[in-house]
């Protein structure tokens, strides 16, 4: 095992919060100096076949434990799919039958292990204590939370004041999740923000059952392609980790910039220094890559990226563009520079300015094949170059610039 501040480093990668922070120091401390590593857990419900991106900040920070030499526990909640978690939801789930649970867990396990070594991964079904739990020892669990605590959450809260329906057995949700991490004796709990509640249950309980409480971090929920809501399959701005490669490669630069250091956090181990020192479209070629190599096999990463770069970026100029535009010196400014919202304007293949500022915040514009995003950019000019613009999907400007006569 490295030592306790390297692996606390990777451990807060991308992490939202520690909870508590001095308790995880002390864990880990424990751990080396008795060789014992730190039990890990992290819960997913199947309750639909197909595992997303969204899904594998969790998967990828139990990676990051398994690199440091702990055990990590990938709990698949099959007795919890069939209640339904209420998690952000503003009425009852619906519940799933025990069929459809055990078919989606099938997949989940084919698709962890894209990620997970699995010699080294304990895979656990919550139902292995749950489906044996008699209706006494339910109501003793039942007994360890009282209903003004449970009333806390927002979802709970938000429904009573709203008066809708909230149904006696999502109060055991919770509760079932936290018993999971008694039985599992965890160290750590890894969740979603969304998850908090849950996750704090698991300490308290553990706590009533005589146990350490566990650590739990939380961490962030990944944004969708289109960089604002939660990747969702409802939504429609998932990427699918089944997903084709060329798909898979097409919807991941289609993401912004922005939200590709993001990913880079979050979904891989890749240096964000290093990341963001390359050009963004070299930057996101790598993310993709990588990505793609990840759940397709390496070849079918660099293929993905050819097959892009040959659709994308060596597709020729045409010969007869919009524009064909000579600007003389005088427009830059100190002769050397001009800023690209001016340059877009003045090829008039745009209606206002304002146009041009909001079309290359969206990443509408590129000069000689590289994509432009930053509207408060500059150009300088090479005396006698002509620059090749593409602005928005279908209009070509030439642009050369002319000394002044």
């Amino acid at each position: 095992m490295k030592d306790v501040n390297q692996q606390i480093d990777l451990i807060r990668r991308g992490a939202v919060e520690v909870i508590q922070p001095a308790e995880l120091e002390a864990k880990l401390k424990r751990a080396l100096t008795e060789s014992r590593p730190l039990r890990v857990k992290a819960g997913f419900d199947p309750t639909a076949p197909d595992l997303h991106l969204g899904h594998t900040v969790l998967i990828h920070k139990l990676k990051h434990f398994q690199d440091l030499g702990h055990q990590v526990i990938f709990l698949i909640g099959d007795f919890t799919g069939m209640i339904g978690d209420p998690t952000g939801v503003s009425e009852t789930r619906r519940a799933l039958t025990k069929e459809q649970v055990l078919e989606n867990a099938k997949t989940y396990q084919r698709q962890i292990f894209k990620i997970l070594d699995p010699a080294k991964t304990l895979v656990e079904f919550n139902s292995r204590w749950m489906g044996e739990m008699t209706a006494e020892g339910l109501i003793q669990l039942a007994a360890h939370y009282r209903v003004a605590r449970m009333m806390e959450r927002d979802d709970f809260h938000k429904r009573f004041q709203e008066q809708k329906p909230i149904s006696v057995h999502e109060f055991l949700y919770p509760l079932v999740q936290g018993y999971d991490s008694v039985m599992l004796k965890a160290d750590v709990e890894l969740g979603g923000t969304d998850q908090k509640f849950n996750l704090l249950v698991g300490r308290e309980l553990q706590r009533d059952y005589g146990q350490e409480s566990q650590v739990v971090i939380t961490m962030p929920l990944l944004e969708g392609t289109d960089g604002v809501k939660k990747m969702s399959k409802s939504v429609g701005n998932y990427i699918a980790l089944e997903d084709k490669p060329g798909e898979m490669f097409g919807k991941l630069m289609s993401i912004s910039d922005t939200l590709m250091y993001r990913y880079y956090e979050l979904l891989t181990t890749e240096d964000l220094g290093h990341a963001k020192s390359l050009h963004p479209m070299e930057a996101k070629q790598t993310l993709a890559e990588l990505i793609v190599a990840r759940y397709h096999g390496t070849d079918a990463g660099k293929q993905a990226r050819a097959e892009f770069q040959q659709k994308f970026q060596k597709q020729e100029f045409p010969d007869q563009p919009d524009v064909r535009l000579q600007l003389a010196t005088q427009d830059l400014r100190d002769g050397k520079t001009i800023g690209l919202v001016d340059l877009v304007a003045k090829t008039g293949l745009v209606p206002s300015k304002s146009e041009a500022r909001r079309l290359i915040i969206q990443g509408g514009l590129e000069i000689d094949g590289q994509k432009q995003s930053d509207a408060n950019a500059m150009l300088t000019v090479i005396e006698g170059k002509q620059y090749q613009l593409k602005i928005g999907r279908r209009k070509f400007a030439i642009v050369g610039f002319k000394p002044d006569t």
